[in-house]
């Protein structure tokens, strides 16, 4: 049946070349994107016919660039699936609206490679059911239809297909007979470069040079890299207290071109007894959040193209439809109920690199209203409460490794071995240094936090108390296990009593810049925020609440935690890179502060204990504490981390209870007896 489906609509969508019922300037449009669609589907039927691993090199590179020229920087000025462009030929009604078309039929290119005729069919059926529309229109009254009658035909879309496209979304991630990538990660030849163009991902030089770097590397230092991933993954099962033969399943999640440690990663989590999933990042309006990464993925083709449709869902996002979505949500957990039992949580692999991204805001763009920026953090909030009834928190983990890509610059091999062995720094080192800062803090009432220069922070850090300080501690010692690299201490503050103003100068979060970024807490909540991005402040403002506090009115202070490794900090300085690090390695180069929810979200139950067996007692602050009797005003769904670099930093001090001071950081440089010796790596800067 879904194969008849396809047939007749392919058939249709290719006769729309020779339609003249149209008129313009739609006419323009259908045609351009009946034409890509007729491309994707002699993608498609190639495959079948001769079977993915069959299709040459050249006709897998030639494939790669005819679908992903016209998203392009080069090209997108003159792209239907720019909003600027679209409302500019098509009007205000019109252009927007189908600009989202585009851009969802775009998501049915990886269908093609994996033979889904599921994912073609529905999306080539909902551009006919557009195109009729218009057609029928204008050969009755020569006109365009309604703007409610097209946005009726996409509100039901998503509507109906909403069960079938989150079974098979929470099958990819819990299920490994959902094994697409794998199959090409344990079967392709990964020295040969073809390999990487039947993931049906935009491929770029990015992934071309990190595939032959990785391919000219020993066996023994892509193993080591595996060793790394794989062994963070398991102690942080040990280390949080969680039984790992419990579990089945690691979902890994890591970027194309990293194949060869991929594989062996795979090797090493079958010696713990997991077999692994690999679901691919999703564009479609179904799954992704803004710009989030949730799967494997590739170079961005064009970062201000998925900036430009992150809200699409703006266009019919209301109750109704919120709360069909969450009910179809657990509808998927509840049938896939046995294999979410036995997944052991995400095993993420990440780059850094690409050029600094700062987006243009376009008034083209949809964006949720105020109402359905409400609906959107109610449903985000309930889709977190759901997922941990199934995928318990007190009993999952995850682990999270960073390496450079290519375009990070001509250092880029110095900075990939740089980076490896900052990866397999021996925690030992620094647990103790680490624990001398703890046993100071633990002292503590509060912890003063003071910028220098152009850094305007003046914070104070509430703790929590200890009812015996032989047996408990607030900070945790932090070492190589789910965040890797080794380097920090972190606790959940107290949020009565954390007061001030949190600001860097410039600070990258989530893949966007933040200019003279600043946020000001009452009682660890955000009370208000601004930055220089824009000329228009509310401009700035929305980009905050966008990307930063995603939709809530205001955030707490989540995690306090001490950066410690210096190796890093100066690894950026040396090479220039300090604005190209992921959080996962920037927030270890300085303090850092999270807004959203505390590191224990979903398992402050579990008791966790440091390496001298103190248990870690601050796990909840006065939010997550709600969590049993009111798990809607608990949780944020968020988590994002703000370092302050060294650099920025006046001093660092806890404050007693009595007054007395506890100095850690002055100037930039550890001070606490016990630990000066994180201070050597800046002799080499």
């Amino acid at each position: 049946m879904m194969r008849e489906r396809y047939l007749l609509a392919a058939d249709r969508i290719k006769q729309i070349e020779d339609d003249n019922q149209v008129k313009a300037p739609y006419s323009s449009y259908f045609k351009c994107v009946a034409l890509f669609l007729v491309s994707i589907f002699e993608v498609f039927d190639n495959i079948e016919e001769q079977g993915l691993s069959a299709i040459s090199k050249d006709t897998l590179m030639e494939w790669n660039e005819k679908l992903y020229d016209d998203i392009l920087i080069a090209s997108y000025s003159t792209s239907y699936a720019n909003p600027e462009f679209a409302v500019k030929e098509l009007g205000d009604i019109f252009g927007g609206l189908l600009s989202f078309v585009y851009t969802e039929m775009r998501t049915i290119i990886s269908a093609a490679y994996e033979s889904d005729l599921f994912e073609m069919v529905i999306r080539a059926e909902l551009f006919l059911e557009i195109y009729n529309a218009f057609y029928y229109e204008f050969e009755e009254l020569d006109k365009a239809p309604t703007f409610e009658r097209v946005r009726e035909i996409i509100y039901w879309f998503v509507s109906d297909y909403s069960e079938e496209e989150m079974q098979k979304r929470i099958a990819q991630k819990v299920d490994p007979s959902n094994d697409f990538a794998k199959k090409i990660i344990l079967e392709a030849d990964l020295f040969e470069e073809t390999y990487l163009y039947r993931f049906g991902e935009y491929i770029a030089d990015n992934q071309i040079q990190t595939s032959k770097y990785l391919a000219s590397m020993p066996e023994e230092t892509i193993k080591l890299m595996a060793d790394t991933y794989t062994e963070g993954y398991r102690i942080g099962f040990v280390k949080g207290n969680k039984d790992l033969s419990k579990k089945k399943v690691a979902n890994i999640v890591f970027p194309i071109g990293f194949e060869r440690v991929v594989k062996h990663a795979i090797s090493n989590f079958e010696q713990m007894g997991l077999d692994v999933t690999l679901m691919r990042t999703s564009q479609s309006v179904f799954h992704k959040r803004g710009t989030a990464i949730a799967g494997y993925y590739t170079t961005n083709p064009n970062r201000q193209f998925s900036f430009d449709h992150r809200e699409d869902e703006a266009l019919f996002l209301d109750k109704k439809l919120v709360n069909r979505k969450l009910e179809t949500f657990r509808q998927a957990y509840e049938s896939l109920k046995d294999l979410a039992k036995v997944h052991a949580g995400p095993a993420w692999i990440e780059v850094f690199g690409e050029i600094p991204f700062l987006p243009l805001l376009k008034k083209e763009a949809f964006v949720l209203n105020e109402e359905q920026q409400k609906l959107s953090t109610h449903y985000y909030n309930q889709m977190s409460q759901i997922l941990n009834e199934y995928i318990n928190g007190e009993e999952r983990s995850f682990t999270i490794i960073a390496f450079p890509i290519p375009e990070i610059g001509e250092e880029y091999a110095h900075i990939m071995s740089e980076t490896i062995a900052l990866n397999t720094l021996p925690y030992e080192a620094y647990e103790a240094i680490q624990q001398t800062m703890i046993d100071a803090l633990d002292q503590a009432e509060c912890v003063r936090v003071v910028g220098s220069g152009e850094n305007k922070t003046q914070l104070t850090v509430s703790l929590h108390p200890l009812n015996d300080s032989k047996k408990e501690t607030i900070f945790e010692n932090c070492v190589a296990d789910v965040n890797i690299p080794v380097g920090e201490i972190f606790t959940s503050p107290v949020l009565k009593g954390t007061n001030g103003v949190l600001h860097v100068t410039k600070v990258f979060l989530h893949e966007f810049e933040f200019r003279d970024f600043m946020l000001t807490f009452e009682d660890g909540m955000i009370t208000s925020y601004s930055c220089s991005n824009f000329d228009n402040e509310e401009e700035n403002i929305k980009y905050i609440k966008d990307n930063v506090l995603f939709h809530h009115e205001s955030l707490p202070m989540g995690e306090f935690a001490i950066g410690t490794n210096t190796t890093a900090y100066v690894m950026g300085k040396k090479y220039n890179i300090e604005n190209k690090l992921p959080i996962l390695i920037a927030e270890k180069t300085g303090p850092h502060f999270a807004v959203g929810d505390t590191c224990y979200s979903h398992s402050e139950d579990v008791a966790v204990f440091n390496a001298d067996g103190k248990e870690i007692v601050a796990r909840d602050n006065e939010k997550s504490i709600q969590r049993k009797e009111h798990p809607e005003k608990a949780y944020y769904g968020c988590h994002t981390d703000i370092t302050i670099p060294y650099d920025e930093l006046f001093e660092l001090t806890g404050i007693k209870k009595s007054g007395e001071l506890i100095p850690i950081i002055k100037n930039g440089r550890f001070v606490l007896e016990g630990t000066t010796k994180l201070n050597e790596p800046f002799k080499q800067y």
